[in-house]
């Protein structure tokens, strides 16, 4: 218990987490990116916290790994399925490493659960959400500062290993998965608009959310 209680006061001192979330190709990881190189050239903000870690690309690197393929998620509802439980796992234990510092991740273990959504069904994305794991994503992502980054704008590119929609009613349909998940959750969320698309706008978006989330928790 005494361990427990030391890991939440540490946990409530550093800066809130973080979370750049939404579908595919929306500016998450180019996002992620620049807000760390604002913090890094941020002298004033070093004075007073330390530097948050960058958590990117922890679904690319399962698929990798596991060798699974974008078209997996939409000819087998099986291996769709398997591929987000794992990538819940490897987000939850990427986060769990972190425990003594704060970080920038361009995804959640949400957004596996809105792609089974879209992709497997319904029923299946709820059972990823059974679990200790899942109630522990949860309460960090309330904590935290969720984004979620509307489509719409110029970043739909295909990479060769992301999944691509099929065309602009499937991403936003994903989209609206995200919205009706984290409502469901109870995560509070601000959306980032895909009509802001200076970059530098879309770090000032995110800092201003961050802000008033450190104001929240003070107080």
């Amino acid at each position: 218990m005494a361990a427990t209680e030391g890991h939440d006061q540490k946990s409530e001192e550093l800066p809130p987490n973080i979370y750049i979330i939404g579908a595919q190709s929306t500016g998450k990881t180019t996002l992620v990116t620049a807000l760390g190189e604002y913090f890094a050239q941020n002298l004033e903000l070093q004075r007073s916290m330390s530097q948050p870690h960058q958590l990117k690309e922890v679904a690319r690197g399962v698929l990798i790994r596991h060798q699974f393929t974008a078209n997996d998620i939409t000819s087998s509802k099986t291996r769709a399925l398997e591929l987000q439980r794992l990538i819940i796992q490897a987000q939850a234990a990427a986060e769990g490493a972190l425990q003594d510092t704060w970080y920038i991740a361009d995804r959640s273990a949400l957004d596996a659960v809105a792609y089974a959504r879209q992709y497997v069904g319904e029923a299946e994305a709820r059972s990823l959400r059974e679990g200790a794991i899942w109630q522990e994503i949860q309460e960090k992502m309330r904590a935290g500062v969720v984004v979620l980054c509307e489509p719409g704008g110029a970043w739909l590119i295909d990479d060769g290993v992301r999944l691509m929609p099929r065309d602009q009613a499937e991403w936003f349909a994903l989209n609206s998965h995200f919205q009706v998940l984290l409502a469901e959750c109870g995560i509070p969320y601000v959306v980032l608009s895909c009509s802001v698309s200076l970059l530098r706008q879309r770090v000032e978006f995110v800092l201003q959310a961050w802000t008033q989330k450190q104001k929240q928790r003070w107080h």
